[in-house]
């Protein structure tokens, strides 16, 4: 599927400010960038560093005043989509090193919290099955409702108030897979089908040997996602993390199917 993908933010930054972007689909394997073009306002500083795993690159720039970014791409995505039901657990002993840290507890995936839950809730399966019924006990249980939750809302706080927007899902299942010793981290990608379209998050688990997409919203396959980035939460991903006051005055994600 080929994925025509357009971004455009204003912000204003009243003092001088560093700013770090990752909003750029991700040159890897499973999806091809037949084309890309960034455009932005006047800054100081320009910089491309690696993201985290080697999965997309993030951007520092250092500005002041009115800083706009127009970014449009052209994205075949080639991702092979299985059927989670049958993918087997790998055994944690049996892990590769880069994936425990998606095991562990994060700012905002407290997984530790949730191994009861989980073990009564969910013990009975295992593997893909087992990610597939947390899956359907997010959707179940809690509705997607905008602006109720902030940068500071954690799986616990959204598991209590049974309401969020894709972020706060897809915190929600990492944390689950992750009680249920599954490798579980965040993914901010491009996908076709989201309403209100914006920047998307979803949730990337590590079944039979490698990483597969789901959408705990239910509102994205993962044959339509371009993959942005990873991290343990969405503080890893951001597509724009502003050290100092930083305000919005404009900003569109457009996603179509070419």
């Amino acid at each position: 599927m080929k994925l025509s993908i357009t971004a455009n933010l204003d912000y204003w930054f009243a003092d001088p400010t560093d700013v770090l972007l990752q909003l750029e689909a991700a040159a890897i394997p499973e999806q091809t960038i037949l084309d890309a073009h960034i455009a932005l306002s006047q800054n100081t500083h320009f910089a491309r560093i690696a993201a985290q795993d080697g999965i997309g690159e993030r951007t520092w720039l250092r500005v002041e005043g009115r800083l706009t970014i127009d970014y449009r791409a052209t994205v075949a995505v080639n991702r092979i989509a299985h059927d989670c039901q049958s993918l087997e657990q790998v055994p944690m002993h049996l892990l590769p090193g880069e994936t425990v840290q998606y095991l562990l507890p994060s700012r905002y995936c407290p997984c530790d919290q949730f191994h009861a839950f989980v073990s009564d809730e969910f013990g009975a399966l295992a593997g893909g099955a087992q990610v597939l019924a947390m899956r359907d006990w997010v959707r179940a249980h809690i509705a997607y409702v905008s602006d109720v939750s902030t940068a500071l809302t954690t799986a616990i706080e959204t598991f209590v108030a049974r309401q969020g927007v894709c972020r706060d899902f897809a915190h929600v299942l990492i944390t689950l897979a992750r009680a249920a010793g599954i490798p579980a981290r965040f993914a901010s990608v491009y996908a076709l089908g989201v309403k209100p379209q914006d920047f998307h998050a979803v949730t990337e688990v590590f079944l039979s040997g490698a990483w597969h997409l789901i959408d705990a919203t239910g509102m994205a396959e993962e044959a339509a996602m371009a993959k942005i980035g990873i991290g343990r939460d969405a503080a890893d991903v951001a597509f724009m993390t502003s050290y100092g006051p930083a305000v919005m005055n404009a900003q569109t994600v457009r996603v179509e199917a070419v």
